[in-house]
């Protein structure tokens, strides 16, 4: 089959993003309850616990992406170079996810603070060797430029379930063992652990037993050193380019979130509706995955991301200006805000197949596993820049949990939240609008890189 001209089957595509699902409530459990589970269930110190995380995360985490990239783009089987490692780490992950929330508890000091390092680092290890060469898959399962956005759209989808799961299923799961079974709150959570690492694994390996890749025989694997391996990669232009306007987009979407529940809870006085208000902002996002890819066919991936966060921009800008007072026009905030945001979700990773191929054209190497652990590293960088910076903010300007807040503090909130991260946002639309990889500029490179595969 011609790859300019390539389709997948529904059936190819539902397979691919199955995984996405599992791997997706995995991250939103680990977001949202690991840190209470280390200090409110198990009893740890918070600072401590804090301070563990981090070191995990400024260590081993900043490396293993790229590097898994890297060994994924070297490795030869007949299974092919990213299938393996679904295969043979689905179950592992399961087991590291069980065994991440069942550590003991009441663990003091040094003890505690390695308990906490060791268990995250084996989590992140078999977590990053999956996803990694999963998120790879997608430039090898099609060429197509536009069938690549249907393909991650329909990746999207599974994603965005799974994540609302991870958020939503873990305290009731831990509920169920604790409150039907009688189990202690520690065993609950160990039988949390239990069940979504069992969905982890199964989600994982229907997809590595699904799909088929599908490698250009021409082109060899990856035989670049790791330091020459990266620096090659950062000096691929769209993909400079495409990192940048991914930053700025990705680190203003986590200031925004992270300070979600501050500004409905101490603005809006609205705390009870956090998790309503959440959910339709995601559920706006699911929803517009597929009408973000029609758009997209007709002008192009870059002016449809830059549209998306545009409409994004001017829905979070409103929340600046809302009243010191419950108000339901947060909702139509959150829907608007959740149908701009939906193209940050489908675009990046759609357009990075098609920049990976620039650099297919210079080295005639395959190493999307490099870029994909690249981008990996980036998008955890922005997620811990945009949490960090939303805590100096809420210090800066003079936060208190739990009472009512000085005016200085709701500024702050209303800034960081809603005036700040949009500006930010249109500062990033000139880097898609004129975003040089287009499908015409893309077909031109497929069959130049047609005649290279013979």
């Amino acid at each position: 089959m011609n790859a300019l001209t390539e389709r997948l089957s529904a059936r190819s595509k539902v397979l691919y993003g199955v995984a996405d699902s599992g791997i997706a409530m995995l991250t939103a459990s680990l977001q949202f309850f690991l840190l209470f589970f280390y200090t409110d269930v198990l009893g740890f110190d918070p600072a401590l616990t804090g301070l563990a995380l981090m070191v995990g995360k400024l260590t081993w985490d900043a490396v293993n992406d790229p590097l898994f990239g890297y060994y994924s783009d070297r490795t030869r089987t007949r299974l092919g170079r990213r299938r393996p490692y679904l295969l043979f780490g689905a179950v592992p992950l399961g087991l590291v996810t069980w065994l991440l929330f069942s550590i003991p508890g009441g663990l003091t000091g040094a003890t505690a603070f390695f308990a906490v390092l060791l268990s995250f680092l084996l989590f992140d290890t078999l977590h990053t060797l999956v996803s990694v060469p999963y998120y790879a898959l997608t430039p090898e399962l099609t060429h197509d430029y536009e069938e690549r956005t249907s393909l991650t759209a329909v990746r999207m989808v599974f994603s965005v379930v799974g994540y609302i799961l991870g958020a939503a299923a873990t305290p009731v799961i831990a509920g169920l063992f604790r409150d039907l079974l009688g189990w202690p709150e520690r065993a609950a959570y160990s039988g949390m652990g239990g069940v979504l690492g069992l969905i982890a694994a199964a989600t994982v390996l229907t997809t590595g037993l699904g799909v088929r890749e599908r490698t250009a025989e021409g082109v060899r694997s990856s035989r670049l050193p790791p330091l020459s391996a990266l620096v090659q990669t950062l000096r691929n232009r769209p993909f400079l380019r495409l990192m940048a306007a991914f930053f700025i987009s990705s680190f203003s979407f986590t200031l925004m979130t992270s300070l979600v529940p501050y500004y409905v809870t101490y603005h809006l006085n609205m705390e009870a509706q956090v998790s309503l208000i959440l959910l339709i902002m995601l559920g706006s996002v699911g929803l517009f995955l597929f009408p973000w890819k029609v758009i997209s066919d007709r002008i192009n991936k870059g002016p449809a991301y830059a549209l998306g966060l545009f409409v994004a921009s001017v829905a979070v800008i409103c929340t600046f200006f809302l009243p010191h007072r419950p108000t339901p026009i947060i909702y139509v905030i959150a829907f608007v805000a959740g149908f701009g945001f939906s193209a940050q979700w489908v675009f990046p990773w759609s357009m990075l197949p098609d920049v990976v191929e620039y650099d297919q054209k210079e080295t005639r190497e395959r190493r999307e596993g490099t870029y994909y652990g690249v981008w990996a590293l980036l998008s955890k960088f922005t997620n811990a820049l945009g949490v960090a910076v939303s805590g100096w903010a809420l210090a800066l300007f003079g936060y208190v949990a739990g009472v009512p807040q000085t005016d200085i503090a709701l500024l702050g909130i209303r800034l960081f939240f809603g005036l700040i991260p949009s500006i930010i946002l249109i500062l990033s639309l000139p880097l898609l609008i004129w975003y040089p990889v287009t499908k015409a500029s893309h077909a031109r490179l497929r069959a130049e890189l047609e005649e290279i595969e013979g």
